[in-house]
């Protein structure tokens, strides 16, 4: 009943979207079938902050990632700031928690070289194959996370003005201009759309060939099938295309503010990750003009 409570908290009053609320409950979840095994006589409402340290130890033991400990730890922290809200308990047992320490992996974008030959290579003379240029032209053109793109409807997009409305975290709402290319790419997509016999008349705008909206494992599945012909790179993810968009984007002269709008930031600091990846094509552009610059 708790649980339950928290996730209507983080829905409706938090604003939170599904996906989001369904990460945290899974968590939560997990934690408790954690103590149901090994900790029988305890529950989630009163466990002290050494039952939560053995979960973490288990959790390192499985080969969890220190990242994801770290996301888990935080779905249970952000409970039980809401229990001790709604005095269902006296203490957050989490209060003097450390965050487990994470080795800062620099994420390497896609090319521009390489997204141009992934477009070229997609054949469009199928409903697939127009579905998954318009999922790539869309993330690469636009920035968006893939469950935004996934929950794209019909009317989101607005032909006339060339834009595209995006419903981001916490139902917040950001206005995207799209390329012409893209917009011809949407026409003709949607036209093969309407043709699907099984389409029941869905309000979003990427389904499968038998009319159902599309899931976040396929798009995941599309642009790393493609991808992977294209390049060398270990991490091959629609959240890479979000990255290539941003960094190229600033590399030819972008402002940090219109970027954090379009990538639908809360703060500048979740964009400064990116500035990282055009600093060295600066450093390249730098050491190649300056006359003083050493090769």
């Amino acid at each position: 009943m708790a649980v339950k409570k928290f996730i209507d908290y983080l829905l409706f009053e938090k604003k939170y979207s599904n996906h989001t609320a369904v990460a945290y409950k899974k968590d939560i979840e997990m934690f408790e079938s954690f103590l149901s095994k090994k900790f029988p006589q305890s529950n989630s409402l009163n466990v002290n902050y050494s039952l939560i340290r053995s979960w973490i130890v288990k959790l390192v033991s499985d080969k969890i990632s220190n990242r994801t400990i770290n996301r888990k730890i935080s779905s249970l922290n952000s409970y039980y700031k809401f229990l001790v809200k709604i005095n269902a308990i006296k203490l957050n047992p989490l209060t003097n928690h450390k965050a487990l320490k994470m080795s800062k992996k620099l994420q390497v974008p896609f090319s521009e070289t390489e997204i141009m030959s992934v477009l070229s290579l997609i054949e469009t003379d199928s409903f697939e194959g127009l579905r998954n240029k318009l999922i790539v032209e869309l993330f690469y053109s636009t920035g968006m996370r893939r469950t935004e793109l996934v929950n794209l409807q019909l009317n989101d997009v607005d032909i006339s003005k060339s834009q595209l409305k995006v419903l981001g975290k916490r139902n917040k709402e950001r206005f995207i201009p799209l390329l012409q290319t893209v917009l011809e790419t949407y026409k003709a997509y949607i036209i093969v759309r309407s043709t699907l016999k099984s389409l029941n008349r869905s309000k979003f705008i990427f389904l499968t060939k038998n009319g159902q909206r599309v899931y976040d494992k396929l798009v995941y599945r599309v642009i790393t099938n493609y991808f992977d012909s294209v390049s060398s790179k270990v991490k091959k993810s629609p959240h890479i295309l979000r990255h290539s968009f941003a960094t190229h984007l600033l590399n030819n002269g972008a402002d940090l503010n219109s970027v954090k709008e379009l990538l639908g930031h809360s703060s500048l600091a979740a964009t400064q990750i990116y500035t990282h990846n055009s600093m060295a094509e600066l450093q390249k552009v730098y050491k190649k003009a300056h006359p003083r610059a050493v090769s």
